[in-house]
C-alpha cells in the first residue's frame, strides 16, 4: 500500500499570501502618504519661522520724509541671526532696489512682489542650498515697495523630513506587522474547524463510518461534509453487505464441510482397498482444510464488522489468564507435532472483546504449531511495558525469509515453503484484531535468529481494584 501525494498547496499558505504580500506591497505606498501628508505641515512651520523674521524686520523698518531706513543695532542683528542649527541670512532693500541693511548678496535673490506679498522659493547662496521668504513691505508712497528677504540654510528642514520619514515608515512597519499577526491568527481560528473536521475524517475506519455533523464546520464547508457523509452512508451499506455475504456463504458451507469432515473420518476408520487410501486421506484433508477456511472467513467477517465501544461489549481482560485458559486446547496439538508448548506469563490487562482475543492466541499458536516443525519449542509470553500490553507467540524453528515477514499479513498469503492446513488468513485476522483493539502485530525473527517471533502489542490497562466489602 503506497502513501498518499500530499497536497500540492496548503489552504492556510494560500490565504496568508493573499493577505500578507498585499500587506508588503503597501507599505512603501502607505509610507509615502503619511510621509506626504506629514512633511508638508512640518515645513510649513519652519517657513512661518521665517516669516516671524521678516515680520520683525518689517517692525524695525521706518519711513521718513519718504525715505526708508532700517536701525539695526549689533544687539538686534545678534537676535536676527541666532540659530542653533543654520545660518540665518537677511536683506531688506528700498524702493529702489538699494539695500538698507543686512545681507546685500541676498538682494540680488529678491522677486518682484507687491505690497502686502509674500513669497517662498529656494534658492543658492554663495554655493549654499537655503529656503528664502520674502515680503514686500510698503514704504512711502502707496506704490513703493520695499522688499524684506530672509534665508536660512535647510538643516532643520532635512532633519525634520528625514524624521517624518522614519517615522512614516515606522507607522507603516508597525501597521502592517500587526494586520499581519493579525491576519495570521484569524486565518489559524477561521481554520480550526477545518482541521477538527479533519480529525473526525481521519478516525474514521470500515468499523466507525458515523456521519459528521455538518454544523460543526463552516457554512463553506458544509457541502463537503454533506458529501462525504453521503459517501460514509454508501461505504457502510457495501461493508455490510460484503461481510453479510462472507457470513451467509460460510454458514451455508459449513454444515456440508462439517457432514464432509466426519463422513470421510469414518471412511478411514473403516476397512477399505488399499488403493483407496490415499484418495480418503486426501478428501479428508480437504474436508479439514475447507472447515478450518470457513471458520477462519467467520473470524475475519466479525473483526471486520465489530466496532469496541460502539455496541460491542468491552471487558477488562488479562492476557496472562486468557493465555492460561488456552493452554488446554494448544498442548495435545503441540504433542503431536512433536513441539515443547510452554508459557511464561505475567499479567497484563487489556480492555477488548475476551472471544476475538481468545480467536488472536488461536491463530498465533496454530500458525507457530503448523509451521514451526518438529522438534521446536514454542513459548508464549505475556507482559506489560510502559503504557502496553505484549503478546508473544516465540518459536526455534524453521522460521521464515526476511522478505517474506511483512508478506505474510496479507490475507491468503503464505510462506513459500508453508504446509500443513493453513488458509493464509491467520496472520490477516490477527493483525485486523489488534489494530480493532488500538494495537498492533509484527513478526520478527526469534531469539538467536532462529524461528519466528510474533508480538502483539495493545492498549494497556490498569488492573482492576479487588472488591473487599
Amino acid at each position: 500500500m503506497t502513501d498518499a501525494p500530499l497536497p500540492a498547496s496548503s489552504l492556510r499558505r494560500t490565504l496568508l499570501r493573499w493577505l500578507i504580500l498585499p500587506l508588503v506591497a503597501l507599505v512603501p505606498l502607505s509610507a509615502a502618504v503619511v510621509y506626504a501628508l506629514a512633511v508638508r505641515p512640518a515645513l510649513d512651520g519652519l517657513d512661518r519661522a521665517l516669516t516671524d523674521t521678516a515680520v520683525a524686520l518689517n517692525g524695525i523698518l521706518e519711513v521718513h520724509d519718504g525715505q526708508a531706513t532700517l536701525p539695526l543695532s549689533a544687539q538686534t542683528l545678534r537676535a536676527l541671526r541666532a540659530d542653533l542649527v543654520d545660518e540665518v541670512a537677511f536683506v531688506v532693500g528700498d524702493a529702489r532696489g538699494q539695500p538698507l541693511g543686512g545681507d546685500t548678496a541676498l538682494l540680488a535673490l529678491a522677486p518682484p512682489l507687491a505690497p502686502g506679498q509674500w513669497r517662498f522659493f529656494n534658492a543658492t547662496l554663495r554655493g549654499r542650498h537655503v529656503r528664502a521668504a520674502a515680503f514686500g513691505a510698503r514704504c512711502g508712497e502707496p506704490a513703493q515697495v520695499c522688499t524684506i528677504l530672509v534665508a536660512e540654510s535647510l538643516g532643520k528642514r532635512e532633519d525634520a523630513e528625514r524624521a517624518v520619514a522614519w517615522a512614516a515608515l515606522a507607522a507603516a512597519v508597525l501597521l502592517a506587522l500587526s494586520l499581519g499577526l493579525l491576519s495570521v491568527l484569524a486565518v489559524r481560528r477561521g481554520l480550526r474547524p477545518l482541521q477538527r473536521a479533519s480529525v473526525e475524517i481521519g478516525s474514521r475506519s470500515l468499523q466507525r463510518l458515523d456521519p459528521i455533523a455538518p454544523g460543526s464546520v463552516p457554512r463553506e464547508v458544509a457541502p463537503f461534509v454533506v458529501a462525504l457523509n453521503d459517501l460514509f452512508a454508501r461505504l457502510r451499506l457495501a461493508a455490510s453487505a460484503q461481510r453479510a455475504f462472507v457470513e451467509d456463504a460460510a454458514h451455508q458451507l459449513r454444515t456440508p464441510l462439517s457432514t464432509l469432515r466426519v463422513e470421510s473420518a469414518q471412511a478411514l476408520a473403516q476397512p477399505c482397498p488399499p488403493e483407496l487410501q490415499p484418495t480418503l486421506q486426501r478428501l479428508h484433508a480437504a474436508a479439514e482444510r475447507g472447515a478450518h477456511l470457513v471458520q477462519q472467513l467467520l473470524t475475519l467477517a466479525r473483526a471486520d464488522g465489530a466496532a469496541l465501544g460502539a455496541g460491542t461489549p468491552l471487558a477488562r481482560i488479562d492476557l496472562a489468564a486468557l493465555a492460561a485458559a488456552s493452554a488446554d486446547d494448544w498442548l495435545r496439538p503441540a504433542l503431536a507435532a512433536g513441539q515443547d508448548l510452554g508459557f511464561d506469563l505475567e499479567p497484563a490487562w487489556v480492555d477488548g472483546d475476551a472471544l476475538l482475543l481468545r480467536e488472536l492466541l488461536g491463530n498465533l499458536i496454530h500458525n507457530a504449531v503448523e509451521h514451526a516443525g518438529a522438534g521446536a519449542r514454542i513459548t508464549v509470553r505475556t507482559r506489560a511495558e510502559a503504557a502496553q500490553s505484549l503478546l508473544q507467540v516465540i518459536d526455534d524453528g524453521r522460521g521464515l525469509p526476511a522478505d517474506e515477514l511483512p508478506q505474510v499479513w496479507d490475507r491468503f498469503r503464505r510462506g513459500a515453503a508453508a504446509g500443513g492446513l493453513g488458509t493464509g488468513l491467520g496472520l490477516a485476522i490477527v493483525r485486523d484484531i489488534a489494530r480493532l483493539h488500538g494495537g498492533d502485530a509484527v513478526l520478527q525473527p526469534g531469539t538467536d535468529g532462529r524461528g519466528v517471533a510474533a508480538t502483539v502489542t495493545l492498549p494497556c490497562s490498569p488492573e482492576p481494584v479487588a472488591n473487599l466489602s
